[in-house]
């Protein structure tokens, strides 16, 4: 395994050849050039507070291919309710709060990645998608884009299926603004239920490869919210 000094020169091994069960390097920093060079090569950083940054590419990894999403009946008549606003990048620092008290594993998220992300969000690769209901954040999804490839971080929800509602919303709205990658890194039940697929390392990179030289923008302020694709 790689060890990667604090300030060390941009380098990433070959993360085909990433350590069982998916490790590149260890060490580092959360530097705004660092981290857009892992998420373009297939890599991004997994690691609890107190430790060295470790850096990932599993095999194999989980995508959302637009055409696989699945909206239950259920979900789609919540949707057709209404009673909800979307927002895109209103709130980015907030999400990444909200997810950190939320997950389990949350403690990956303190305060050195918090405030690494915020500065992808400044620097116009951060993004979130929020929901809003009765004038309240009730659900949000942040993640990394890069070129074609958007890296979905975390969501969160404090009401019933928002986190749902906020994650349809999200894929087809970076789709239709051109993303060809949907990453959500590693597979969960809950994710498979949503249409979350499993690729093989090298299929996931070499789409990658494809994604990132595609010149997209989501940090418009204007950008459509889609719910329907």
């Amino acid at each position: 395994m790689i060890y990667l000094e604090p300030d060390s020169p941009l380098f990433f091994p070959d993360p085909r050849f990433a350590v069982d069960p998916g490790i590149v390097a260890v060490g580092g920093d959360l530097s705004r050039k660092r981290l857009l060079l892992a998420y373009r090569i297939g890599v991004f950083p997994w690691y609890s507070e107190n430790e060295l940054p470790l850096w990932w590419c599993p095999d194999p990894r989980a995508v959302l291919p637009r055409e696989s999403l699945h909206v239950s009946r259920s979900l789609r008549r919540r949707i057709s309710r209404g009673g909800f606003e979307l927002s895109w990048n209103r709130a980015f620092r907030r999400v990444v709060e909200e997810c950190r008290l939320e997950r389990e594993d949350g403690r990956w998220i303190h305060d050195e990645v918090l405030e690494a992300y915020c500065e992808l969000h400044e620097a116009g690769h951060g993004h979130s998608l929020e929901v809003w209901e009765d004038g309240e954040l009730s659900a949000g999804i942040y993640g990394v884009q890069v070129g074609g490839l958007f890296a979905a971080e975390s969501k969160f929800h404090r009401r019933r299926d928002a986190s749902k509602i906020a994650l349809v919303a999200c894929v087809h709205t970076v789709f239709a603004a051109g993303i060809m990658l949907f990453d959500v890194q590693m597979q969960t039940e809950h994710l498979a239920r949503l249409g979350v697929e499993e690729w093989p390392r090298q299929r996931y990179l070499d789409q990658l490869e494809d994604a990132t030289q595609r010149e997209v923008s989501l940090a418009d302020p204007e950008l459509r919210l889609d719910l329907n694709g």
